[in-house]
């Protein structure tokens, strides 16, 4: 395994004494966040570690942030996890999932899961101190930290001759410029295996919120309590697939209701079947502003919570509004055609 290098942004009691309890962190070199432009941290194995006060976000972290914005290739082969430490109730997630989308901006991958939020109370991590028969939520919370470690120092990209990728989409093929955008990226990944999937055929029922003992029933029959087109057809492809290419219009900064309900029944599915080493990229059109917000909802809702990966640069975002404007913007043949090939050399390991 490679050793580690471990980011430092803010101070706090609770975070240094984890930190200093753990023997994997023992020879890790340590940065300060706002020390990164003096070192080369691309190819490495990186952990930010986080720490958010009473107040939320500070000049560190903003630093941290602009840092990455301004330097869009200083991670370039890079992998990263992050433990975002609160000292309150709010605000860790939020600037988890901000970090995080800024460094995969900047070349970084992430692997699925790869963030621990540790709230002031500790309570978010109850649920994995009773699954996991411990005593308090402090052992809870370094047992996440080791585990979040492991999965960030084996993390090795799956690479395949011909990678299968389902296309996922709940657009009309008559005015959708993401439906557009999509077509005009698949078309140039001939050596994928490709399934497209439209969430528009069928009802998509929402997730009805089964308790964990229900959910596990039908998950253990590959079912769901709603069945239908999610359990004959959507999740069969899911774990048929290497990775997963969602199109997603922003609808009131936010993705549409159908890739919601398919995002909420991914749940039943994660109980008995791991998404790990499944590949996340999407394409977010928006018709005013505002597809920073989608791509941020679907790595929070499907690297960091349902464990698919994050490869660098995952979402290629879009403003066009009339139909077929996005197949107007300048230079969007060159752009589609470089994240087709970073997919291309994500799964293929090839140009």
């Amino acid at each position: 395994m490679q050793t580690l290098t471990l980011l430092s942004c803010g101070r706090s009691d609770r975070l240094e004494a984890l930190l200093c309890s753990l023997p994997v962190l023992s020879g890790a070199k340590r940065i300060d966040a706002k020390d990164m432009e003096r070192h080369d941290l691309r190819g490495r194995r990186l952990l930010f570690a986080v720490a958010v006060d009473a107040f939320g976000e500070n000049a560190a972290l903003c630093g941290l942030i602009r840092y990455l914005r301004a330097n869009p290739d200083c991670l370039c082969g890079a992998t990263a996890a992050v433990i975002a430490d609160g000292a309150t109730e709010l605000d860790s997630k939020d600037i988890a999932r901000r970090l995080i989308f800024a460094a995969n901006l900047a070349g970084c991958a992430f692997p699925g899961k790869p963030l621990v939020e540790a709230t002031g109370s500790l309570q978010n991590l109850s649920a994995m101190k009773k699954k996991n028969g411990l005593s308090t939520l402090d052992e809870a919370y370094r047992f996440a930290v080791s585990a979040l470690l492991e999965r960030l120092l084996s993390e090795q990209p799956v690479k395949k001759e011909r990678p299968k990728l389902l296309v996922l989409h709940a657009s009309d093929r008559e005015t959708s410029n993401t439906l557009a955008l999509g077509e005009l990226v698949t078309r140039q990944l001939p050596d994928f295996e490709i399934e497209t999937v439209s969430l528009r055929n069928g009802t998509i029922h929402d997730c009805r919120g089964c308790s964990y003992k229900v959910c596990s029933h039908f998950a253990a029959q590959s079912s769901c309590f709603y069945g239908g087109a999610m359990v004959d057809e959507v999740l069969p492809a899911v774990l048929n697939a290497d990775a997963l290419l969602l199109l997603c219009p922003n609808y009131n900064d936010a993705v549409g209701a159908n890739i919601t309900a398919f995002i909420n029944r991914l749940t039943g599915l994660t109980v008995s079947n791991a998404l790990y080493g499944r590949s996340l990229y999407a394409i977010v059109v928006s018709g005013y502003s505002g597809g920073d917000l989608v791509a941020q909802q679907l790595l929070g809702a499907l690297c960091l919570n349902k464990a698919l990966s994050l490869p660098p640069r995952f979402c290629l975002i879009k403003t066009a509004n009339d139909p077929g404007a996005a197949l107007k913007l300048p230079d969007i043949a060159a752009e589609t055609q470089v994240f087709a090939a970073a997919m291309r050399k994500r799964q293929r390991g090839k140009l």
